[in-house]
């Protein structure tokens, strides 16, 4: 099954969402309540949209660790001042 549609639409409501997030939180702090409210009622659909999208999708898999050089643990040396 294809889920790249459902992908794409999922990151587009995510980015929308944290504009929209952004975008709350001035309103709020500026103390413009009724601006904040009109955002609150966009904010609501596209989190119940984000939601649905999110329970039909499968889980991404974990990413696979990058391989790179390993650390090399060394010997302490006393450093006390002599």
């Amino acid at each position: 099954m294809e889920f790249a549609p459902q992908r794409a639409r999922l990151a587009e409501i995510e980015r929308e969402l944290a504009r929209l997030g952004q975008q709350h939180e001035m309103a709020i702090s500026a103390f413009r309540f009724d601006a904040a409210r009109d955002l609150q009622n966009r904010i609501a659909p596209l989190e119940r949209e984000r939601a649905a999208l999110a329970s039909a999708l499968p889980p991404l898999p974990p990413p696979v660790p990058a391989a790179g050089v390993p650390w090399r643990v060394g010997r302490r040396r006393d450093r006390r001042v002599r």
